[in-house]
Order: C-alpha cells, then sequence, then structure tokens
C-alpha cells in the first residue's frame, strides 16, 4: 500500500517553483484576441518567469552574461505559453522546459560562435564536452585519451576528434594578442606575412626579357639606364652624348614596340 507521503510526491510538480496556472490557460485558451487575453497571457507569463531565470542559470559560465541569457529564457517562456494547448492532457512545464532550453541552446548556436561551425561539429562539440566533464571525475586528475572520450560519448574517434577540435573554434584570439611564452609583446600578426609588391612584376619581367635582347645595343643601354638605374632622361643624354629629346623618342619608341609585340603574342 503507498503512503500519504509517497502519494504526496508522486503528485508534487517536478519544479518546486511551478505555479498552478492550468485554469488560466484555460481561459486564455477561450479568450478572443484583445484586452483581457493580453492581461491574462502576461500574468501566466510572469508566474512561470522564475522557472525561465532558473533555466537560464544552468548555462552560466559558458561565455555569455546570465542577464542575456535570462532574456533568452523569456523569450522562450513567451512562446511557450503561445503555443501551449491544455487540451492535450499535457502539464504546461513538461512543455515549456524543452521550448525555454531548446531557445538558449539556440541562441548559443546562432550568436555564440566566432567561426562558422556546422551544425554537426557543433553537436559533437557538446558531445564531448559533456563526456569529458563525466571522465574528469573519475580520471584521477589527468586528461581523458581519444578513445575514452570516443567510449563515453558513444562516438567514433573521427567524430571525438572534430568535437575536440571544435571547443576551441567557440571564440577566436585577437591577431594582437600576445603569444604564449613571449617576452617582448611579440604577437600573431607579427607572425604573418606581407605582400611582395615585386610579384606584381615578375609576369611583365618575364615577358620582356627575351624581346629586350632583339633591341639594339644603344636602345637597351637607354631602358637599361633609365627603369633599371633610375637615371633621369638629361643624365642620360649627357651619358651618351645625344640630346635629352632624343633620349625621350628612344624611350618611347622602345616601349610601344615592347608593349605591342607582347600583346600581340598573348592574343
Amino acid at each position: 500500500m503507498r503512503t500519504r507521503a509517497s502519494t504526496r510526491a508522486s503528485t508534487r510538480h517536478p519544479h518546486d517553483d511551478a505555479p498552478d496556472t492550468t485554469e488560466a490557460f484555460r481561459r486564455l485558451t477561450a479568450l478572443p484576441a484583445g484586452h483581457e487575453r493580453d492581461t491574462l497571457r502576461q500574468e501566466v507569463t510572469a508566474a512561470w518567469l522564475p522557472m525561465a531565470d532558473r533555466l537560464a542559470g544552468r548555462f552560466r559560465n559558458r561565455g555569455e552574461s546570465l542577464e542575456d541569457l535570462r532574456q533568452v529564457a523569456a523569450l522562450g517562456l513567451v512562446k511557450a505559453v503561445d503555443r501551449y494547448d491544455p487540451g492535450r492532457g499535457t502539464a504546461f512545464e513538461s512543455f515549456a522546459v524543452p521550448t525555454i532550453t531548446g531557445e538558449i541552446k539556440r541562441h548559443f548556436r546562432d550568436h555564440m560562435w566566432t567561426l562558422h561551425v556546422p551544425r554537426r561539429v557543433q553537436d559533437l562539440r557538446g558531445r564531448v564536452r559533456t563526456a569529458c566533464q563525466e571522465l574528469s571525475q573519475t580520471a584521477g586528475g589527468r586528461n581523458p585519451t581519444v578513445g575514452e572520450i570516443a567510449r563515453q560519448a558513444h562516438m567514433s574517434e573521427e567524430e571525438a576528434v572534430a568535437g575536440m577540435e571544435a571547443l576551441d573554434s567557440f571564440t577566436a584570439l585577437s591577431l594582437d594578442a600576445e603569444l604564449p611564452g613571449s617576452d617582448d609583446g611579440y604577437s600573431l600578426q607579427d607572425g604573418l606575412g606581407s605582400v611582395d609588391r615585386a610579384l606584381d612584376v615578375v609576369v611583365d619581367r618575364e615577358s620582356v626579357r627575351p624581346r629586350l635582347r632583339d633591341l639594339p645595343e644603344r636602345e637597351r643601354r637607354i631602358l637599361y639606364m633609365r627603369f633599371f638605374r633610375d637615371m633621369t632622361q638629361s643624365s642620360i643624354a649627357a651619358d651618351l652624348g645625344i640630346s635629352q629629346m632624343h633620349v625621350s623618342r628612344l624611350i618611347s619608341r622602345c616601349c610601344s614596340r615592347l608593349r605591342e609585340d607582347i600583346m600581340r603574342d598573348a592574343a
């Protein structure tokens, strides 16, 4: 025979802060849209708000402020109130808890990842994280192996590795961050390469090289002094004993010839 105490325990709400809003939900379902229904909806939502706050507290210390989590949980509660159908015979808390929890998890998935990570990898990350927490209680202070994590999470070792890599993808490290063990302020940005401007003219140089050999000696010398020694036209003219105007005409004619030859070959 069941005792009176066990009977009370079996009828107790699974959540201590669950209010009795059964009659309010019945009225809410029957009321048409309007001020009276909006007022009753707000009262029901306010009655269940402590439970939403408590569910939000389960996700604290995961990179999001508790206040923001409470707002997300409140949004999930409003959705649960609007979608709940008391005619199905299910207690509201049984419907609201997964709705609120799902809203919080969706918030983490859509807004808290710095890097884009596929949904499947995000799920693996959650399972790996849970497995690591469970194994930490029995591992004697050491880090669990990939095989242990895979067995605990009921996944392959490849999936466990992907989940472990995703643990480090939740947030990104700034390029200005100082590298661990660096005493001189050396940052990640200092280790990045830069664009070599000389690469922009490699193709042009290689295209011009064989055609320069076909030019007369004096024209080759003039182009060399102008573009490789960066001499002025006046200096070139004085060196060769010709006028600056003549040097200008020779440079213009040579460049036009080289350009036409290269464009003709390319076509």
